[in-house]
This record gives C-alpha cells, sequence and structure tokens, in this order.
C-alpha cells in the first residue's frame, strides 16, 4: 500500500459483521468531513496453514474471492457512488497485525467493536481491543445499531 505522508488517511477495518459495517460507515462520513480518504481493510487467514495439518487450498482463489466479497459488501452498504470513492485492500495474515501496520501514518484506525467470531456478550472482540492497545494513531470503535 503506497502512502502520500500529506493525506489524511482513514482506515477502516472490514470482515462482513455488521459493526464492521457501522465502523465503515463512520469511516466515510469523518473522512468526509477533514477531506480525507477512505482505505477499507479486508484480512483473510487460513486456519491451521503452517501447521502439519495445513488444508490443501488455492491461496489465489481465495484472496480473490475475498476481494470480490469485499466490493459487494463496500457497494451493498455504502451505494455505488460511495464504494467507488473507498480504496479497498485485501490483505493475508492475522487481522490485528495487518490493521496496525496498514493505520501506520493514519489520521484514525476505525474497527467494529465485535467481529464474526467469539463470544456475543463479549465487550470487545479480540481484534478491536488488540489494535486499541498497540495502535500508532487514534482508534475509534464502532457499535453496530441494535435492530
Amino acid at each position: 500500500m503506497e502512502r502520500d505522508a500529506s493525506e489524511r488517511r482513514v482506515v477502516v477495518g472490514v470482515d462482513g459483521s455488521s459493526s464492521s459495517y457501522e465502523a465503515l460507515r463512520w469511516a466515510v462520513r469523518y473522512a468526509g468531513l477533514v477531506g480525507g480518504t477512505v482505505e477499507a481493510v479486508a484480512v483473510w487467514e487460513l486456519p491451521g496453514l503452517y501447521g502439519w495439518s495445513a488444508p490443501a487450498v488455492d491461496m489465489d482463489v481465495d484472496e480473490e474471492e475475498t476481494r470480490q466479497r469485499m466490493r459487494k459488501e463496500l457497494t451493498d452498504v455504502l451505494g455505488p457512488d460511495a464504494a467507488d470513492s473507498v480504496r479497498s485492500h485485501v490483505v493475508h495474515g492475522n487481522p490485528a497485525d495487518v490493521l496496525l501496520r496498514a493505520a501506520e501514518g493514519a489520521e484514525v484506525l476505525v474497527v467494529g467493536s465485535r467481529g464474526r467470531g467469539g463470544f456475543a456478550a463479549a465487550l470487545l472482540g479480540s481484534v478491536s481491543q488488540h489494535v486499541s492497545q498497540h495502535a500508532s494513531c487514534p482508534v475509534v470503535i464502532v457499535r453496530a445499531q441494535k435492530r
């Protein structure tokens, strides 16, 4: 990801959860207020990939599938015009580590309070908790709206 140091970047983690969609909406509104650009980051990883029981998978296919799913989600959540203004990145790795690297030099890192996994009763997801403690920029944690 090439970066312009003068640019006001708003980095947002997107994982398909309702709180990440709220985080995406928040990031777009905030970027509009400060004249920034939004970089949406989706992280994909394959559990067990590095162990002896690694599944037989085609990593290029998994990355392309994640890329297509992200483009559709951006359009569904924001509408086609706003989705086109968002820079999207699909990165393989540990979600917290990837988001921390992506947020280096950013105006703010925005994440949802709960991801797709974990315990529903927990206050914060493991990724949002980790990035809130280790990010080099301010972190905004957005909760999903109750419907």
